[in-house]
């Protein structure tokens, strides 16, 4: 099995491209071709799966890790890795596999009222 579809199953894929938006539009022979959504999202998730620096993507996976950080940046600013969190949580939570008793809640980024007191 591939590093991709051992990062990205199909399962996965299949939750995660619908909310991917759309490439920008290439001008023909200008550039270089887009690299696959999936391999980024594959790349993306290995490295934070990993907890790994993103220049130590392993060569393994047919992507850069300039490539990799500047999807996944993209990607947070529109809101996509927020949407996959959520749709992940959606479909685990429907099929009865999440183990609510070992969850807990981080405040940390929410806005203290009134200066905190």
């Amino acid at each position: 099995m591939g590093d991709v579809e051992k990062y990205c199953p199909e399962s996965l894929w299949d939750l995660a491209q619908p909310l991917l938006p759309e490439h920008p539009k290439r001008h023909q022979g200008g550039g270089r071709r887009r690299i696959d959504d999936r391999v980024a999202l594959a790349a993306i998730l290995y490295v934070l799966d990993s907890g790994c620096a993103w220049n130590e993507l392993p060569e393994s996976f047919p992507i850069s890790s300039a490539t990799t950080h500047r999807r996944f940046t993209e990607w947070v600013e529109q809101g996509v890795m927020e949407a996959l969190h959520q749709a992940t949580l959606d479909v685990l939570g429907a099929a009865g596999q999440i183990d609510w008793s070992r969850a807990s809640i981080d405040a940390m980024h929410v806005r203290a009222a009134k200066g905190g007191i």
